[in-house]
């Protein structure tokens, strides 16, 4: 049975190795075989790979474009132990992307590694409102002073 897989004007997806930019209009392509293939919404560049659990997903996209996790064998472990080393509450999301990796189930370790990435934000956000928080309270005990 056949992916059928259908692109916005000028949306592009990685078919293997391979980007494929659609053209002005909708089209509509159906896959048969055992590509790794990638929306455009999924892929992430190393211009966008700006945080910890962003450079950890770009590896693991690439392990599943390339199906060759020992080529980045080193650079993942490096990844997973600073980002474990700096938020320790990260773990069950590594250890999850590890297991997918582990069973070779690389697009797997791919959404875990989305999710991993929802928690980093998830752990930022909550930082800075307690940052500001924390600001305020300061500048109001300042003020009244």
């Amino acid at each position: 049975m056949a992916l059928k897989v259908e692109l916005k004007p000028g949306e592009r997806i990685i078919l293997g190795t391979v980007v494929i930019t659609n053209d002005n209009q909708r089209t509509r392509l159906f896959i048969e075989g055992n590509a790794p293939i990638l929306r455009q919404k999924d892929i992430m560049t190393p211009e966008d790979a700006d945080s910890p659990a962003r450079r950890i997903y770009l590896v693991v996209q690439m392990v599943y474009l390339e199906s060759d996790f020992e080529k980045y064998r080193e650079e993942y472990m490096a990844l997973t132990k600073d980002i474990v080393a700096a938020a320790p509450s990260m773990l069950p999301q590594i250890e999850a992307i590890n297991n997918e990796i582990l069973n070779q189930n690389p697009y797997k370790a791919l959404k875990c590694a989305r999710r991993l990435i929802a928690y980093e934000e998830e752990i930022l956000s909550h930082a800075t409102h307690r940052s500001a928080g924390l600001q305020q309270s300061g500048e109001d005990h300042l003020k009244s002073a």
